[in-house]
């Protein structure tokens, strides 16, 4: 008769790896193997096992992907960070800024339920994405039809991440959490809620994705 779980283990959510790691992982995990099984036969690959270990188990966190219970809202984050900003815009949105650091779970989410209608890749600049002119960074901007209307979501590049991952084509149906896409290392998600929707965060709040409640009643 299998053993049942203790209720701790029941619990405690489930973790698997993020999708579009393994450029980044593969040669991490292999390098570190490597250099652990050539100790064997001299100490002096202990200089180079140790590090590559170390990166290894970084690299294992860094891709760390979750399973969440969906939060409740309207609007919830698409993003794990810390509100960077929150700006009104000319045309009567307001966005909403997620940083992420490289410490942070880095696949986003989908903020509403409703069908991606618009997926682009912007080229741009790779400065800290905690800087004002990063949003001039390379970027993916995403239009969602929903319930709301039409939702802009955009990905934002950093300094070290260099390449954001879509999950979903356009024309695709999403669930309100669903796993859309990944941005490798630090950067940062622009959430615009549409017109007549307040937000329900505040500057330094910490965010999680598909958790976290954006909007306001």
């Amino acid at each position: 008769m299998p053993l049942s779980p203790s209720p701790r283990s029941a619990n405690r959510p489930r973790v698997t790896l993020a999708r579009g790691a393994s450029p980044w992982l593969v040669p991490t995990v292999l390098t570190a193997a490597a250099c652990t099984a050539l100790t064997r036969r001299s100490g002096k690959w202990a200089v180079a096992a140790v590090p590559a270990s170390a990166l290894s188990a970084g690299m294992l966190w860094f891709f760390r992907d979750p399973e969440r219970a969906i939060g409740e809202g309207r609007v919830i984050s698409p993003a794990d960070g810390v509100v960077q900003s929150i700006d009104a815009w000319p045309d009567g949105r307001t966005r909403v800024a997620v940083f992420m650091s490289p410490l942070n779970v880095h696949v986003n989410r989908a903020p509403l339920p409703g069908t991606v209608t618009s997926v682009e890749h912007v080229p741009g600049g790779f400065v800290p994405a905690f800087n004002k002119d990063s949003d001039r960074n390379e970027r993916v901007v995403w239009h969602f039809d929903t319930e709301l209307g039409d939702l802009e979501m955009v990905q934002i590049a950093g300094a070290v991440a260099r390449r954001i991952i879509p999950y979903v084509p356009a024309g695709t149906k999403v669930e309100q959490g669903e796993r859309i896409g990944l941005i490798r290392f630090g950067s940062r998600v622009d959430t615009y809620l549409p017109q007549g929707v307040e937000p329900g965060v505040v500057v330094g709040q910490r965010t999680t994705a598909g958790v976290t409640r954006l909007d306001r009643d």
